[in-house]
Protein backbone atom coordinates (compact mmCIF):
# COMPACT_ATOMS: atom_id res chain seq x y z
CA UNK A 1 0.00 0.00 0.00
CA UNK A 2 1.55 2.88 -1.00
CA UNK A 3 2.18 6.19 1.34
CA UNK A 4 1.22 9.48 -0.69
CA UNK A 5 2.96 11.50 1.93
CA UNK A 6 5.82 10.99 4.39
CA UNK A 7 4.45 11.69 8.33
CA UNK A 8 5.93 12.12 11.33
CA UNK A 9 6.48 9.36 13.68
CA UNK A 10 6.34 11.30 16.84
CA UNK A 11 4.10 8.79 19.46
CA UNK A 12 4.92 5.57 17.05
CA UNK A 13 6.84 2.40 17.54
CA UNK A 14 8.97 1.01 14.72
CA UNK A 15 9.21 -2.68 14.03
CA UNK A 16 12.18 -4.64 12.38
CA UNK A 17 11.66 -7.86 10.60
CA UNK A 18 14.62 -10.20 9.88
CA UNK A 19 15.50 -11.79 6.53
CA UNK A 20 14.74 -15.28 8.23
CA UNK A 21 11.65 -13.47 9.61
CA UNK A 22 10.17 -12.99 5.85
CA UNK A 23 11.48 -16.56 4.55
CA UNK A 24 9.09 -17.69 7.04
CA UNK A 25 6.13 -15.34 6.06
CA UNK A 26 6.32 -16.19 2.68
CA UNK A 27 6.91 -20.20 3.52
CA UNK A 28 3.54 -20.35 5.36
CA UNK A 29 1.83 -17.72 3.10
CA UNK A 30 2.70 -20.84 0.19
CA UNK A 31 1.95 -23.43 2.67
CA UNK A 32 -0.91 -25.91 0.39
CA UNK A 33 -1.43 -27.91 3.91
CA UNK A 34 -5.26 -27.22 4.29
CA UNK A 35 -5.62 -27.64 -0.06
CA UNK A 36 -3.64 -30.77 0.19
CA UNK A 37 -6.33 -32.08 2.76
CA UNK A 38 -9.93 -32.99 1.76
CA UNK A 39 -11.10 -29.69 -0.43
CA UNK A 40 -14.57 -29.99 1.28
CA UNK A 41 -13.13 -29.04 4.68
CA UNK A 42 -12.81 -25.53 3.50
CA UNK A 43 -16.38 -26.12 1.16
CA UNK A 44 -18.60 -28.34 3.01
CA UNK A 45 -20.71 -27.54 6.26
CA UNK A 46 -17.70 -27.88 9.18
CA UNK A 47 -19.63 -29.83 11.66
CA UNK A 48 -20.20 -32.65 9.39
CA UNK A 49 -16.08 -32.73 9.29
CA UNK A 50 -14.14 -31.39 11.83
CA UNK A 51 -17.23 -31.93 14.50
CA UNK A 52 -19.08 -34.71 15.78
CA UNK A 53 -22.53 -33.00 15.18
CA UNK A 54 -24.40 -30.43 16.00
CA UNK A 55 -23.51 -27.90 18.81
CA UNK A 56 -23.85 -30.11 22.65
CA UNK A 57 -24.05 -29.11 26.31
CA UNK A 58 -20.39 -29.58 26.59
CA UNK A 59 -17.72 -28.10 23.75
CA UNK A 60 -15.90 -31.48 24.68
CA UNK A 61 -18.25 -34.11 23.40
CA UNK A 62 -18.16 -32.16 20.13
CA UNK A 63 -14.47 -32.32 19.08
CA UNK A 64 -13.23 -34.50 17.07
CA UNK A 65 -10.08 -36.55 18.51
CA UNK A 66 -8.29 -36.40 15.61
CA UNK A 67 -8.43 -32.84 14.93
CA UNK A 68 -6.76 -30.09 16.43
CA UNK A 69 -8.22 -26.97 17.56
CA UNK A 70 -7.26 -23.62 18.40
CA UNK A 71 -9.40 -20.46 20.20
CA UNK A 72 -8.62 -17.00 22.09
CA UNK A 73 -10.85 -14.59 23.76
CA UNK A 74 -12.04 -11.20 22.33
CA UNK A 75 -11.06 -8.33 24.44
CA UNK A 76 -11.52 -4.44 23.64
CA UNK A 77 -13.07 -2.69 21.22
CA UNK A 78 -14.24 -4.08 17.92
CA UNK A 79 -11.80 -2.83 15.65
CA UNK A 80 -9.51 -4.78 18.11
CA UNK A 81 -11.30 -7.81 18.02
CA UNK A 82 -11.49 -8.24 14.29
CA UNK A 83 -7.45 -8.21 14.01
CA UNK A 84 -7.52 -10.63 16.82
CA UNK A 85 -9.68 -13.15 15.03
CA UNK A 86 -7.31 -12.28 12.16
CA UNK A 87 -4.16 -12.96 14.07
CA UNK A 88 -6.31 -16.22 15.84
CA UNK A 89 -7.17 -17.65 12.14
CA UNK A 90 -3.67 -17.28 10.53
CA UNK A 91 -2.06 -18.52 13.67
CA UNK A 92 -4.19 -21.57 12.84
CA UNK A 93 -2.90 -21.64 9.77
CA UNK A 94 0.68 -21.55 10.61
CA UNK A 95 -0.03 -24.37 13.03
CA UNK A 96 -2.20 -26.64 10.95
CA UNK A 97 -4.91 -26.12 13.65
CA UNK A 98 -8.66 -25.56 13.15
CA UNK A 99 -9.77 -21.91 14.32
CA UNK A 100 -12.83 -21.80 16.66
CA UNK A 101 -14.13 -17.86 16.79
CA UNK A 102 -15.41 -16.68 19.33
CA UNK A 103 -18.28 -14.27 19.27
CA UNK A 104 -17.70 -10.16 19.16
CA UNK A 105 -18.14 -8.73 22.86
CA UNK A 106 -19.69 -5.33 23.43
CA UNK A 107 -16.77 -4.81 25.85
CA UNK A 108 -16.87 -0.71 23.95
CA UNK A 109 -20.93 -0.75 24.35
CA UNK A 110 -23.26 -1.68 26.85
CA UNK A 111 -21.68 -4.92 28.47
CA UNK A 112 -25.38 -6.13 28.86
CA UNK A 113 -26.32 -6.22 24.72
CA UNK A 114 -25.72 -9.44 23.05
CA UNK A 115 -22.78 -10.31 21.60
CA UNK A 116 -22.26 -10.24 17.89
CA UNK A 117 -20.89 -13.97 15.71
CA UNK A 118 -18.22 -13.63 13.68
CA UNK A 119 -20.63 -15.26 11.29
CA UNK A 120 -23.08 -12.83 10.84
CA UNK A 121 -20.47 -9.87 10.28
CA UNK A 122 -17.77 -11.45 8.13
CA UNK A 123 -18.81 -13.83 4.79
CA UNK A 124 -16.88 -17.04 6.70
CA UNK A 125 -17.97 -19.40 3.15
CA UNK A 126 -16.04 -16.57 1.40
CA UNK A 127 -13.56 -16.72 3.81
CA UNK A 128 -13.07 -20.43 3.91
CA UNK A 129 -12.68 -20.36 -0.05
CA UNK A 130 -10.26 -17.65 -0.25
CA UNK A 131 -7.66 -19.29 2.35
CA UNK A 132 -8.82 -22.79 2.71
CA UNK A 133 -9.02 -22.70 6.48
CA UNK A 134 -12.01 -24.64 7.81
CA UNK A 135 -12.93 -22.06 10.33
CA UNK A 136 -15.79 -23.48 12.83
CA UNK A 137 -17.23 -20.42 15.27
CA UNK A 138 -18.09 -21.15 18.95
CA UNK A 139 -21.92 -21.41 18.26
CA UNK A 140 -21.18 -24.45 15.99
CA UNK A 141 -19.17 -26.29 18.61
CA UNK A 142 -21.45 -25.39 22.04
CA UNK A 143 -25.05 -25.01 23.11
CA UNK A 144 -24.91 -21.71 24.16
CA UNK A 145 -27.64 -21.69 25.93
CA UNK A 146 -25.86 -24.89 28.13
CA UNK A 147 -25.86 -24.18 31.45
CA UNK A 148 -22.39 -26.52 31.63
CA UNK A 149 -19.29 -25.16 33.48
CA UNK A 150 -16.36 -26.63 32.06
CA UNK A 151 -13.26 -26.57 33.18
CA UNK A 152 -9.55 -25.71 30.52
CA UNK A 153 -6.10 -25.00 30.51
CA UNK A 154 -5.05 -22.00 28.91
CA UNK A 155 -1.73 -20.00 28.14
CA UNK A 156 -1.68 -16.46 29.54
CA UNK A 157 0.25 -14.44 26.75
CA UNK A 158 -0.39 -11.08 27.76
CA UNK A 159 -0.09 -11.15 31.80
CA UNK A 160 2.63 -8.27 30.92
CA UNK A 161 1.16 -6.43 28.27
CA UNK A 162 -2.09 -5.25 30.13
CA UNK A 163 -2.94 -2.88 32.85
CA UNK A 164 -6.47 -4.39 33.37
CA UNK A 165 -7.05 -7.39 35.85
CA UNK A 166 -6.71 -10.70 34.00
CA UNK A 167 -10.40 -10.97 33.82
CA UNK A 168 -10.65 -8.78 31.22
CA UNK A 169 -9.26 -11.70 28.85
CA UNK A 170 -11.65 -13.89 30.47
CA UNK A 171 -13.15 -15.79 27.83
CA UNK A 172 -16.96 -14.72 27.03
CA UNK A 173 -19.63 -15.46 29.91
CA UNK A 174 -21.73 -17.49 27.38
CA UNK A 175 -19.21 -19.74 27.07
CA UNK A 176 -19.23 -21.18 30.27
CA UNK A 177 -15.81 -22.11 30.65
CA UNK A 178 -13.56 -21.94 33.72
CA UNK A 179 -10.30 -21.44 32.83
CA UNK A 180 -6.51 -21.91 34.24
CA UNK A 181 -4.07 -19.99 33.12
CA UNK A 182 0.08 -20.68 32.82
CA UNK A 183 2.30 -17.89 32.54
CA UNK A 184 3.99 -18.27 28.89
CA UNK A 185 7.74 -17.35 28.83
CA UNK A 186 8.88 -14.40 27.65
CA UNK A 187 10.11 -16.17 24.68
CA UNK A 188 6.71 -15.79 23.57
CA UNK A 189 6.82 -12.00 23.28
CA UNK A 190 9.11 -9.55 21.21
CA UNK A 191 12.12 -8.94 22.62
CA UNK A 192 13.09 -5.89 21.12
CA UNK A 193 9.99 -4.21 22.96
CA UNK A 194 9.60 -2.42 26.35
CA UNK A 195 8.70 -5.21 28.78
CA UNK A 196 5.13 -3.43 28.80
CA UNK A 197 4.73 -2.61 25.56
CA UNK A 198 1.39 -4.69 24.03
CA UNK A 199 3.41 -6.81 21.10
CA UNK A 200 4.47 -10.19 20.45
CA UNK A 201 5.32 -12.33 17.47
CA UNK A 202 3.21 -15.21 15.86
CA UNK A 203 6.30 -17.00 15.29
CA UNK A 204 7.36 -18.04 18.91
CA UNK A 205 3.17 -18.76 19.45
CA UNK A 206 3.61 -21.05 16.61
CA UNK A 207 6.47 -22.44 18.46
CA UNK A 208 4.22 -22.74 21.70
CA UNK A 209 1.23 -24.81 20.06
CA UNK A 210 3.65 -27.29 19.28
CA UNK A 211 6.30 -27.17 22.31
CA UNK A 212 3.10 -27.48 24.64
CA UNK A 213 2.98 -31.51 24.92
CA UNK A 214 6.40 -31.49 25.36
CA UNK A 215 6.37 -28.60 27.77
CA UNK A 216 4.03 -29.84 30.16
CA UNK A 217 6.09 -32.59 30.87
CA UNK A 218 9.43 -30.57 31.98
CA UNK A 219 9.82 -30.10 36.00
CA UNK A 220 10.65 -26.77 35.33
CA UNK A 221 7.03 -26.35 33.54
CA UNK A 222 5.35 -22.65 35.43
CA UNK A 223 2.67 -23.55 37.88
CA UNK A 224 -0.72 -23.52 36.47
CA UNK A 225 -2.81 -20.52 38.40
CA UNK A 226 -6.06 -21.95 40.08
CA UNK A 227 -9.42 -21.05 37.95
CA UNK A 228 -11.63 -18.03 38.98
CA UNK A 229 -14.94 -20.30 39.64
CA UNK A 230 -14.37 -24.05 40.83
CA UNK A 231 -10.41 -23.01 41.70
CA UNK A 232 -8.75 -26.02 40.03
CA UNK A 233 -5.69 -25.91 38.04
CA UNK A 234 -4.68 -27.85 34.62
CA UNK A 235 -1.94 -27.20 31.89
CA UNK A 236 -2.59 -26.29 29.16
CA UNK A 237 -4.95 -28.40 26.68
CA UNK A 238 -3.35 -29.98 23.92
CA UNK A 239 -5.96 -30.80 22.06
CA UNK A 240 -7.87 -27.41 21.65
CA UNK A 241 -4.51 -24.56 22.39
CA UNK A 242 -6.40 -21.88 23.94
CA UNK A 243 -5.14 -18.45 24.52
CA UNK A 244 -6.17 -15.13 26.16
CA UNK A 245 -6.56 -11.75 23.84
CA UNK A 246 -4.36 -12.27 20.43
CA UNK A 247 -4.62 -8.39 19.48
CA UNK A 248 -0.51 -7.72 19.15
CA UNK A 249 1.27 -6.68 16.06
CA UNK A 250 -0.46 -3.57 15.51
CA UNK A 251 2.76 -1.41 14.34
CA UNK A 252 3.48 -3.69 11.70
CA UNK A 253 -0.18 -3.92 10.61
CA UNK A 254 -0.12 0.38 10.32
CA UNK A 255 3.40 0.91 9.16
CA UNK A 256 4.07 -2.30 6.96
CA UNK A 257 3.10 -2.74 3.44
CA UNK A 258 3.84 -6.51 3.91
CA UNK A 259 2.05 -7.87 6.56
CA UNK A 260 1.07 -12.26 7.02
CA UNK A 261 -1.68 -12.20 8.70
CA UNK A 262 -3.59 -9.60 6.62
CA UNK A 263 -1.86 -10.87 3.56
CA UNK A 264 -3.26 -14.56 4.32
CA UNK A 265 -6.31 -13.65 6.64
CA UNK A 266 -7.40 -10.21 6.55
CA UNK A 267 -7.76 -9.00 2.73
CA UNK A 268 -10.29 -12.00 2.59
CA UNK A 269 -12.58 -10.82 5.37
CA UNK A 270 -15.30 -9.33 3.48
CA UNK A 271 -18.72 -8.02 5.38
CA UNK A 272 -21.91 -10.25 4.75
CA UNK A 273 -24.37 -9.07 1.89
CA UNK A 274 -26.84 -7.73 4.48
CA UNK A 275 -23.78 -5.56 6.25
CA UNK A 276 -22.43 -4.29 2.77
CA UNK A 277 -25.62 -3.48 1.66
CA UNK A 278 -26.92 -1.73 4.78
CA UNK A 279 -23.92 0.27 4.39
CA UNK A 280 -24.34 1.30 0.88
CA UNK A 281 -27.67 2.28 1.11
CA UNK A 282 -26.70 4.70 3.97
CA UNK A 283 -23.85 6.06 1.35
CA UNK A 284 -26.77 6.75 -1.26
CA UNK A 285 -28.97 8.43 1.03
CA UNK A 286 -26.09 11.04 1.87
CA UNK A 287 -25.34 11.58 -2.06
CA UNK A 288 -28.74 11.41 -2.63
CA UNK A 289 -28.83 8.65 -5.14
CA UNK A 290 -31.82 6.35 -5.95
CA UNK A 291 -31.43 2.96 -6.23
CA UNK A 292 -29.03 1.72 -8.66
CA UNK A 293 -27.71 4.53 -9.22
CA UNK A 294 -23.95 4.17 -9.66
CA UNK A 295 -22.27 6.01 -6.23
CA UNK A 296 -19.45 7.83 -6.98
CA UNK A 297 -15.89 7.92 -5.92
CA UNK A 298 -15.63 9.45 -2.98
CA UNK A 299 -13.25 10.42 -0.04
CA UNK A 300 -13.72 8.59 3.14
CA UNK A 301 -12.67 10.18 6.53
CA UNK A 302 -13.01 8.82 9.63
CA UNK A 303 -11.41 11.13 12.88
CA UNK A 304 -10.92 9.39 15.93
CA UNK A 305 -11.57 11.90 18.90
CA UNK A 306 -13.75 10.38 21.41
CA UNK A 307 -12.19 7.95 23.78
CA UNK A 308 -8.74 8.89 22.56
CA UNK A 309 -8.92 12.02 24.87
CA UNK A 310 -7.33 9.43 27.59
CA UNK A 311 -4.33 9.52 25.45
CA UNK A 312 -4.31 13.84 25.60
CA UNK A 313 -4.74 13.26 29.60
CA UNK A 314 -1.75 10.78 29.83
CA UNK A 315 0.97 13.55 27.55
CA UNK A 316 -0.69 16.47 29.48
CA UNK A 317 -1.84 17.91 25.99
CA UNK A 318 -5.26 20.19 26.28
CA UNK A 319 -7.96 18.52 23.70
CA UNK A 320 -7.94 21.59 21.63
CA UNK A 321 -4.16 21.10 21.17
CA UNK A 322 -4.27 17.36 21.05
CA UNK A 323 -6.69 16.20 18.32
CA UNK A 324 -6.09 17.41 14.78
CA UNK A 325 -8.01 19.94 13.27
CA UNK A 326 -10.89 19.55 10.52
CA UNK A 327 -8.64 21.93 8.85
CA UNK A 328 -5.89 19.27 8.95
CA UNK A 329 -7.78 16.92 7.64
CA UNK A 330 -9.59 19.01 4.71
CA UNK A 331 -5.51 19.85 3.84
CA UNK A 332 -5.49 15.94 3.06
CA UNK A 333 -8.44 15.75 1.00
CA UNK A 334 -7.22 19.06 -1.33
CA UNK A 335 -3.90 17.17 -1.34
CA UNK A 336 -5.32 13.45 -1.98
CA UNK A 337 -7.82 14.81 -4.83
CA UNK A 338 -4.74 16.35 -6.86
CA UNK A 339 -2.88 13.35 -6.34
CA UNK A 340 -6.12 11.32 -7.48
CA UNK A 341 -6.38 13.08 -10.42
CA UNK A 342 -3.12 13.59 -11.77
CA UNK A 343 -2.05 9.76 -11.16
CA UNK A 344 -5.97 8.40 -12.55
CA UNK A 345 -7.13 11.31 -14.17
CA UNK A 346 -10.29 11.29 -11.86
CA UNK A 347 -12.09 13.81 -10.08
CA UNK A 348 -13.51 13.29 -6.65
CA UNK A 349 -15.30 15.94 -5.30
CA UNK A 350 -17.51 13.48 -2.47
CA UNK A 351 -16.19 13.56 1.26
CA UNK A 352 -17.99 11.16 3.57
CA UNK A 353 -17.13 11.90 7.03
CA UNK A 354 -17.36 9.85 9.78
CA UNK A 355 -16.34 10.12 13.57
CA UNK A 356 -17.00 9.14 16.99
CA UNK A 357 -17.22 13.13 17.84
CA UNK A 358 -20.65 13.70 19.35
CA UNK A 359 -20.12 17.52 19.85
CA UNK A 360 -22.53 19.17 17.24
CA UNK A 361 -20.21 22.08 16.73
CA UNK A 362 -17.41 19.74 15.34
CA UNK A 363 -19.73 18.05 12.97
CA UNK A 364 -20.97 21.88 11.50
CA UNK A 365 -17.82 22.39 10.92
CA UNK A 366 -17.59 19.37 9.05
CA UNK A 367 -20.71 20.43 7.18
CA UNK A 368 -20.19 23.30 6.33
CA UNK A 369 -17.28 21.78 4.16
CA UNK A 370 -19.83 20.18 2.19
CA UNK A 371 -19.24 17.16 3.41
CA UNK A 372 -21.79 14.17 4.09
CA UNK A 373 -22.30 12.05 7.15
CA UNK A 374 -24.23 8.77 8.55
CA UNK A 375 -26.36 10.61 10.99
CA UNK A 376 -27.21 7.65 12.65
CA UNK A 377 -29.02 9.60 15.08
CA UNK A 378 -31.61 10.68 12.81
CA UNK A 379 -31.59 7.36 10.66
CA UNK A 380 -32.44 5.71 14.24
CA UNK A 381 -29.79 3.34 13.60
CA UNK A 382 -29.47 1.44 16.67
CA UNK A 383 -33.65 1.27 16.91
CA UNK A 384 -33.92 0.01 13.33
CA UNK A 385 -30.55 -2.68 13.37
CA UNK A 386 -29.54 -3.01 16.79
CA UNK A 387 -26.42 -0.78 18.99
CA UNK A 388 -23.45 -2.59 16.61
CA UNK A 389 -24.52 -1.22 13.50
CA UNK A 390 -23.50 2.12 13.49
CA UNK A 391 -19.60 0.65 13.53
CA UNK A 392 -20.57 -1.64 11.34
CA UNK A 393 -22.05 1.10 8.48
CA UNK A 394 -19.30 3.48 9.55
CA UNK A 395 -16.47 0.70 8.32
CA UNK A 396 -18.69 -0.27 5.03
CA UNK A 397 -18.70 3.31 4.54
CA UNK A 398 -14.81 3.75 4.65
CA UNK A 399 -13.40 0.79 2.78
CA UNK A 400 -15.84 1.58 -0.26
CA UNK A 401 -14.17 5.01 -0.90
CA UNK A 402 -11.50 5.50 -3.19
CA UNK A 403 -9.29 7.44 -0.85
CA UNK A 404 -9.41 7.10 2.24
CA UNK A 405 -7.90 9.64 5.31
CA UNK A 406 -7.39 8.30 8.79
CA UNK A 407 -6.48 9.02 12.22
CA UNK A 408 -2.94 7.47 13.04
CA UNK A 409 -2.87 4.63 15.55
CA UNK A 410 -7.01 4.01 15.83
CA UNK A 411 -7.73 0.31 14.40
CA UNK A 412 -10.34 1.51 12.62
CA UNK A 413 -8.50 3.81 10.47
CA UNK A 414 -5.63 0.70 10.28
CA UNK A 415 -7.93 -1.59 9.01
CA UNK A 416 -10.12 0.79 6.84
CA UNK A 417 -7.12 2.06 5.30
CA UNK A 418 -5.69 -1.54 4.51
CA UNK A 419 -9.22 -2.86 2.63
CA UNK A 420 -9.06 0.40 0.34
CA UNK A 421 -5.72 -0.26 -0.65
CA UNK A 422 -7.19 -4.10 -1.64
CA UNK A 423 -9.28 -2.10 -4.15
CA UNK A 424 -6.37 0.00 -5.15
CA UNK A 425 -7.57 2.98 -3.50
CA UNK A 426 -5.42 5.70 -1.80
CA UNK A 427 -4.99 6.37 1.50
CA UNK A 428 -3.26 8.59 4.64
CA UNK A 429 -3.20 8.78 7.89
CA UNK A 430 -3.63 12.31 10.09
CA UNK A 431 -1.11 12.54 12.64
CA UNK A 432 -2.26 13.68 16.22
CA UNK A 433 -1.00 14.58 19.74
CA UNK A 434 0.09 17.46 20.30
CA UNK A 435 -0.41 21.01 18.65
CA UNK A 436 0.45 21.15 15.06
CA UNK A 437 1.52 17.25 15.00
CA UNK A 438 0.27 16.53 11.20
CA UNK A 439 2.11 19.97 9.61
CA UNK A 440 3.97 18.95 6.24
Amino acid sequence: MKKLFPLPTKHRIGLSVTFVQVVLVVWFLNSSFWRERDPRLAESYPSQLLLNGPPTAAFRDNLRPEVKYVTSWPANGWSNQVIEFMNLIYLAQMTERVPIIPRFRPVHLDPSLPHMDFGDVFDVPRLRRATGIPILEWRQVKDLKSETIEELGCWDIQNKTWDYGSEYLDPPVDLKLDISYTRARDWVRLASHAEDAPSLLLWPLAALVSFTPRAIQLPTFPAAEPSRIHGTSHPPDTHLFCCNSMYFGLEALEETDMHPAWQSVGRHMYFTESIQGIGEAYIRRAFGLGEGEVVPPYIAIHARRGDFSVWCEIWGVPSTECFAPISAYAQRVQEMQTYIYESRGIRVTHVFATSDEEDSGWWAGVSALGWKRADHKSERTVQVYGAWYPMFIDAVIQSSALGFIGTATSTVSILARRRVGEHHGVSEMVQWGWEGADEH
